[in-house]
């Protein structure tokens, strides 16, 4: 038989196989037989490499090693859902639907909201694309390759069509329980939660640790349901469940609001026997056509909500309060908690946020404490239990010196900070800052990865980063580095030199200088070196920079030792100059106009949209105002739009922007 066609065989049988045993639960035939059929398919492709394709299921054990996640823009946005919190939320929701339609009830979907990272992937002629991460909702990142570690997610489907699924990649609970113990017994950091488990697997660069990590998918969106003829979203469900993905079986259709609320009430229950984490219930309006009649916000669809349960609360002890230093010296007193689960996760840490604080808790050290998640995501204090005290409880004292460098502390409004330059702590979390994703984004450089190389001696500060190279032969003794990481992390060191100029004023960590500040500075000024020159008045006639914020950077580059920084910077050959589009075009007819975008944008992303109008000499902003001059809209134009007609703000649709935009 032609090796091709007996490839093709192979895999359409170990694809039926998997989505039996991974799906339906049902194999229908012994392990012994699936590993010849695999044993075969290798030995052909050995002899035929060149029939190798990515999507072959003898590349889903993983091992691919990249050295960064490439970007993918989505075909149609990865919008989020708006919350509802109690019933109240969930009878408005169904009052507008209702309205909008004209009609006294309404059929709706109930699905678990899976508590993992949200997925889409892309087929072609029923062959699997890409995979991608929602990342702003409209790019994400390309995780192929550890998507494909996932045995349960179909290479190849039953049926040749080109569309789309979206769902939730997750950790189930006894997977998380087992990594667990396993990491404890070799002495490593506990994962928190199945949520973050799940989200740092597939962001794992080498494919064969994301296939270790076992973790499975339910699949909840065909996007392009309506192209092939669904008019409701049930039947959509059950056909991509029919093409071999696996889909949540606790869904359920819903006659009405007051169905969908005996659902909730049930799963509430229902939810700690569930084998992986939830945090709420998504309901969606279940005829497809409506939905464009229905419509949607800027970033949530009208016909879908997402209820989340309430924060979790348990009674905990209060056994320390400890004090951490930021990249600001900002001191931050945190509560030591007698380790507790709580909302799927174990908590031995809480903020506290500042002296006041805690003083109007009547927080004592000793104190029995309600805690809780809010958002499922933040341990908050929410009370002490003054009725469980026994005498032996101390008072909290703040702190009057720095805890790491053992200097003075400054209040500044409810805060204290540490003002000394040279403060280990403020220089871990500068570096920290510095090479984030939003800044240098130097892959690699993490916060376990700071702290080890300071504590190791190989950087004291953020110019050091780009010396590690003399160090290479010590990292490489450290338990976990390896040629290849090292590799990859100097690689990625060498390459944030490139930079431009935003991302370096961002790193920089200017006090009051956020990501968005640093491209306007960037783009005004062009180089690092006009900043040296700058007075506070000068500073102050840009638009957004207030006294508060042009001190601060006034202040930032003329201090002695932040210049000495920046010249070790650039005798380490860091690129000092604005790389972006420069608006030289003056006669643009968006030149100096605030501008708001609303809706979705068919011909350019929204992020594409604001870059272009940026460039054009125009500020772009999030809301309609009296001083806004124009308000763009796409389909699925709301409340954005009706304010702008309201207040008698120019409006224009996607295609007279692009007119002008070819006309200026």
């Amino acid at each position: 038989m032609d090796p091709k066609a007996r490839i093709e065989e192979i895999t359409k049988l170990l694809e039926q196989y998997n989505y039996e045993y991974y799906v339906l639960d049902n194999p229908s035939v012994p392990d012994s037989e699936y590993d010849r059929l695999m044993n075969e398919l290798i030995a052909i492709e050995k002899a035929h490499p060149e029939l190798i394709t990515p999507t072959s299921p003898t590349q889903r054990v993983g091992g691919t090693v990249l050295t960064a996640f490439k970007k993918i823009t989505h075909k149609r946005l990865m919008l989020s859902l708006a919350n509802a919190f109690d019933e109240k939320d969930l009878r408005d929701f169904d009052q507008k639907v209702r309205d909008v339609l004209n009609v006294d009830k309404v059929e709706y979907m109930c699905e678990m909201k899976i508590d993992g990272l949200a997925m889409s992937i892309d087929y072609i002629n029923g062959r699997l694309n890409y995979a991608a991460t929602r990342g702003d909702g409209n790019e994400g990142e390309d995780v192929t390759n550890n998507v494909l570690t996932i045995k349960s997610i179909p290479t190849i489907t039953k049926e040749n069509h080109d569309f789309e699924v979206r769902g939730e990649v997750y950790m189930p609970k006894k997977v998380l329980e087992e990594l667990n113990k396993e990491r404890e017994e070799r002495g490593e950091p506990l994962l928190a939660n199945a949520r973050n488990a799940a989200a740092g697997s597939i962001r794992q660069l080498d494919s064969s640790i994301a296939s270790s990590r076992k973790l499975n998918a339910f699949w909840y969106y065909l996007v392009n349901a309506d192209e092939l003829g669904f008019t409701r979203h049930s039947d959509a469900l059950d056909y991509i469940h029919k093409l071999g993905f696996r889909t949540n079986k606790e869904r359920r259709i819903c006659n009405g609001i007051e169905e969908v609320l005996k659902y909730i009430e049930e799963y509430t229950e229902k939810r700690p026997s569930l084998d992986y984490d939830i945090d709420g219930i998504v309901i969606k309006v279940n005829d497809i056509t409506k939905y464009k009649v229905l419509g949607y916000t800027a970033k949530t669809p009208k016909w879908a909500i997402a209820y989340k349960f309430p924060p979790e609360e348990v009674i905990t002890k209060l056994e320390d309060i400890i004090f951490t230093v930021g990249r600001t010296g900002k001191i931050t007193p945190n509560a030591v908690i007698k380790p507790t689960r709580v909302a799927g996760s174990t908590v031995q840490r809480a903020t506290l946020h500042n002296e006041d604080f805690i003083k109007d808790k009547g927080l004592l050290i000793g104190d029995y404490i309600i805690l809780r998640k809010a958002g499922d995501v933040i341990p908050e204090v929410v009370r002490p239990l003054p009725e469980r005290r026994t005498g032996a409880e101390l008072p909290f004292v703040m702190i009057d010196k720095c805890p790491v460098c053992g200097e003075p502390l400054i209040r500044k409004d409810a805060m204290h900070f540490c003002i000394n330059p040279h403060c280990p702590a403020k220089k871990i979390e500068g570096m920290i800052h510095f090479s984030s994703r939003d800044a240098m984004d130097i892959e690699g450089m993490g916060e376990k990865v700071v702290e080890e190389f300071f504590n190791e001696g190989f950087i004291k500060s953020i110019p050091d980063i780009y010396d590690l190279a003399q160090y290479r032969d010590n990292i490489i003794a450290i338990e976990g580095w390896k040629d290849k990481s090292i590799d990859n992390l100097l690689t990625a060191i060498a390459k944030s030199k490139l930079n431009s100029l935003e991302k370096l004023l961002f790193g920089l960590g200017v006090k009051e200088v956020g990501e968005k500040m640093a491209k306007t500075l960037a783009k005004r000024y062009l180089e690092l070196d006009k900043f040296f020159e700058l007075s506070v008045e000068e500073l102050l006639e840009i638009p957004d920079v207030g006294p508060v914020v042009a001190q601060s950077i006034y202040d930032y580059f003329h201090d002695e030792n932040n210049r000495e920084l920046i010249e070790k910077l650039r005798t380490s050959g860091l690129n000092f100059k604005y790389l972006g589009v420069i608006n030289t075009d003056t006669s643009s007819f968006f030149n100096g106009k605030t501008v708001v975008l609303t809706g979705t944008l068919s011909h350019y992303g929204r992020k594409e949209a604001t870059n272009i109008l940026e460039d054009k000499g125009a500020k772009v902003s999030g809301s309609v105002s009296s001083k806004t001059d124009i308000v763009i809209y796409g389909s699925e134009a709301g409340s954005k739009l009706d304010k702008a007609h309201a207040l008698g703000i120019m409006t224009m649709d996607e295609d007279e922007f692009i007119n002008k935009l070819q006309n200026k």
